[in-house]
């Protein structure tokens, strides 16, 4: 594989794996990380004041020790040179001096841990300032987001672009789509079973020139049925019932009035 295809594809697989991170990034859960490690960082620079703070009121301690151990040599000097032991008194001085030197060595120290001390706390207040103005802004932010997200949540319901609304606009398409080609597919059935060129299983139905053959059929009877009530009603039969009942046997009867024959009157 050329060095031109691996260079496209890992191009590629940066990009589709930045665009999936976008979508998993919630920016509020960003900000509330953020928040959290500078507050661990103020808690770190605490410690460091309490720790540099601890450290100069050990020195403290050791200068008053140490000043206390130099008063008191001083005290004996005096107190020897006044008997008269001088060897003494120098003795006590020779100590005491070298007290000194270990208290002025000490208070050096002591000064650079108060001013680092100071710097630190200095640090420490303007973190604590920064720290509230994030939270402040970072707790805005978040109320925006939240905001416009239910906003936009809100539009794409009623416009219908969502995700979820796509899915469901795509379901209701396709229920419909199948409901229209079913109906086409029926039509399409009934007409072909009404010209017969279909045949239908069940027998029961008629091509087109059946139907109306039995339309005719079926109006026909119904006139000759009517006829014959009328006749009934008036008292006699009628040329309905004579077609009725011959139709029945498979031949018209003579009316008795043919039978009878005709007398011309003079």
């Amino acid at each position: 594989m050329s060095d031109g295809v691996m260079k496209r594809m890992g191009m590629i697989f940066r990009a589709k794996a930045n665009k999936a991170l976008d979508r998993a990034e919630d920016p509020r859960e960003t900000l509330d990380y953020s928040y959290q490690k500078q507050l661990e960082l103020l808690q770190k620079v605490r410690r460091g004041v309490a720790d540099v703070a601890t450290s100069r009121k050990r020195l403290e301690l050791q200068l008053n020790q140490l000043q206390g151990q130099s008063a008191k040599l001083e005290d004996q000097g005096r107190k020897a040179l006044a008997l008269g032991r001088e060897d003494l008194a120098r003795e006590a001085l020779t100590r005491r001096s070298a007290l000194q030197q270990q208290v002025t060595d000490l208070e050096t120290q002591h000064q650079t841990l108060q001013g680092e001390e100071e710097k630190l706390t200095l640090a420490a207040q303007r973190l604590q300032a920064k720290v509230d103005a994030f939270r402040t802004k970072k707790e805005t932010i978040k109320a925006t987001y939240t905001a416009a997200q239910a906003q936009t949540r809100i539009g794409e319901a009623f416009s219908g672009i969502s995700e979820e609304m796509g899915d469901v606009g795509m379901a209701i398409q396709r229920a419909e789509d199948k409901t229209a080609q079913l109906q086409a597919r029926a039509g399409a059935i009934d007409e072909l079973m009404a010209s017969g060129a279909l045949d239908d299983p069940t027998g029961m139905a008629k091509d087109d020139i059946t139907a109306e053959l039995d339309r005719l059929s079926g109006g026909s009877d119904v006139e000759l049925e009517l006829q014959r009530m009328k006749a009934e009603l008036s008292g006699g039969p009628s040329a309905g019932q004579q077609a009725i009942e011959g139709g029945r046997n498979g031949e018209a009867k003579p009316s008795p009035q043919q039978d009878q024959p005709r007398f011309d009157k003079q």
